[in-house]
C-alpha cells in the first residue's frame, strides 16, 4: 500500500479537487484501537488499485482533521473508517469489519 499522509486541513481542499479525475480514499485510523489495527491490516495486504489515491489519517495525532473531514464530506465520524470520494462528494463510507478493499474498489468504478 502506498498511503498518501492526510495531517493537514488544507489537504482536504486538494482530496475534493482531485477527487474529480480519479477516486480519493481516507482512511480514518486510531492507533489503539485492536478493530482499526484489522482494518489497517487488511489494507496493508490488499493489492492497491493505481486507480485511487489512498489517504491515512491518525486519528490520535490530527482529531481536528478528522472532525473536518466529516464536516467537508457529510459523514458521520466513526473509527476505524474509510471514505471513498468522487467528483467532489462522498459516495461511499463505511466503518469497523466492513472496511473491504473489494467494495471500495466496487464502489469507485461506479
Amino acid at each position: 500500500m502506498n498511503w498518501l499522509t492526510l495531517n493537514s486541513e488544507n489537504q482536504i481542499e486538494l482530496i475534493l479537487k482531485a477527487s474529480f479525475a480519479k477516486p480519493q480514499v481516507i482512511f480514518k485510523h486510531s492507533t489503539t484501537c485492536s478493530i482499526s489495527k484489522m482494518a489497517f491490516s487488511r489494507f496493508e495486504r490488499a493489492e492497491a488499485p493505481e486507480t485511487i489515491d489512498f489517504y491515512y489519517l491518525d486519528l490520535l495525532s490530527f482529531r481536528p482533521i478528522s472532525t473536518a473531514v466529516a464536516e467537508a464530506f457529510k459523514v458521520h465520524h466513526e473509527s476505524p473508517q474509510v471514505i471513498l470520494i468522487k467528483n467532489g462528494v462522498c459516495i461511499y463510507d463505511e466503518s469497523h469489519y466492513g472496511i473491504m478493499m473489494d467494495e471500495i474498489i466496487e464502489q469507485a468504478a461506479v
